[in-house]
């Protein structure tokens, strides 16, 4: 596989991974807001928690569908159905609400068929991701670049080659189920505290133990991101204000540089790391993949260069980034030995093939990136 093949691969497996108390909304909380009803397909994973508690706080009623595998013990007081977006969806025959908010689809049959049930609800809500695009090459991609297509529309298998078309297929369901009552949000990298991935997380932590640390790239390159919980208190928000359309969800709201974003994790953490800038040509030589970091140039090149005027238009704001590197970092020395063996991140520096996840030991990343920067030294 070539670098890209390889890359869009890594990006479609941590993207699904992702999808497995935000602040208020400056212009979208309407005083006198009635109370809504809002079921949330899914809710007990990373992104559903921060949405459901914000919703809660807003005075809505929310009811969860899921299988009941993930996270069981949260939200105890809530009304949850059990069942199972392939073919058991018993549980929501004859409800109807004022909200739906899907953020656990990735089968166009699977959606289609909830939204199809759920006709009659007030909203629906789905949560797609910039993949849905034909490619990310232009820098400035809008609402209304192409997106992708499969040969065959009937696939399911989720792959690096069918996730992003199968969540335009996801979006498209929606859309022709719900017309102009469908809302669809396109996230890029979600991060925060929670994160399954590490993608995001990988940065905090790893400046955090200082030393010398390889960065792809220059200090230029952008970066976009955006935490988890301003994603959520968003999109309740526009859910109270029956906001409807396509967005792009990334942030900061200010644009960012991954040279910004490193310097702020290392005031945050107190850190002695010292940055080696190792340049883009040599990263994709190597084959080694970086977290949240895609080179400026070719299929990938626009990546991080999104356009989310329209969202902030709608009161998308995003947290400074040093709250989100400091609660992130807490987080993470908070896990226990049952959440994290070993304590390795799921992310980080490393080639196709490399076990990852629990697989993978701080140890032998550090020994890698050792390897690498000795490369790099005697290239520069």
């Amino acid at each position: 596989m070539t670098y890209l093949q390889n890359r869009r691969e890594f990006l479609k497996t941590t993207a699904a991974a992702a999808g497995a108390v935000g602040l208020g909304l400056p212009g979208l909380a309407c005083a006198g807001q009635s109370p809504m009803t809002i079921l949330v397909l899914g809710g007990t994973g990373f992104i559903g928690p921060h949405m459901v508690r914000y919703a809660m706080s807003r005075g809505h009623t929310v009811t969860l569908f899921n299988r009941g595998r993930t996270n069981p013990h949260l939200f105890p007081e809530l009304e949850k159905l059990v069942g199972d977006r392939d073919g058991d969806l018993a549980a929501l025959e004859g409800r109807r609400f004022d909200a739906v908010i899907d953020n656990s689809g990735f089968v166009p049959r699977h959606v289609r068929d909830s939204a199809e049930l759920l006709a009659d609800s007030g909203r629906y809500m789905f949560v797609s991701s910039i993949s849905a695009y034909k490619d990310l090459a232009p820098d400035g991609i809008t609402e209304d670049y192409e997106v992708g297509r499969l040969e065959d529309p009937t696939v399911e298998q989720v792959t690096g080659q069918t996730y992003g078309p199968l969540k335009a297929l996801c979006e498209e369901a929606v859309q022709e189920v719900f017309g102009d009552r469908a809302n669809i949000v396109r996230p890029g990298y979600i991060v925060g505290p929670g994160d399954p991935t590490d993608r995001w997380t990988y940065w905090p932590v790893r400046t955090s133990m200082g030393g010398d640390v390889l960065v792809p790239g220059t200090p230029e390159d952008p970066v976009q991101f955006i935490d988890a919980r301003d994603l959520g208190s968003w999109m309740v928000g526009m859910l109270e204000n029956e906001v409807a359309g396509v967005y792009n969800a990334l942030g900061p709201v200010e644009p960012m540089t991954m040279g910004s974003m490193l310097e702020t994790c290392r005031e945050v953490t107190g850190s002695d790391a010292v940055f080696h800038w190792a340049d883009a040509g040599f990263i994709q030589e190597q084959n080694v993949f970086f977290p949240i970091w895609s080179p400026t140039t070719g299929d990938f090149g626009g990546s991080n260069r999104v356009d989310i005027s329209r969202a902030i238009a709608t009161g998308l704001t995003s947290r400074p980034v040093a709250d989100i590197a400091r609660d992130t970092l807490e987080w993470w020395n908070g896990l226990g030995e049952e959440d994290r063996p070993g304590g390795a991140l799921r992310a980080g520096p490393r080639r196709p093939g490399t076990p990852g996840g629990q697989a993978a030991t701080t140890e032998s990343m550090l020994e890698f990136e050792a390897a690498l920067l000795a490369e790099w030294a005697e290239r520069a």
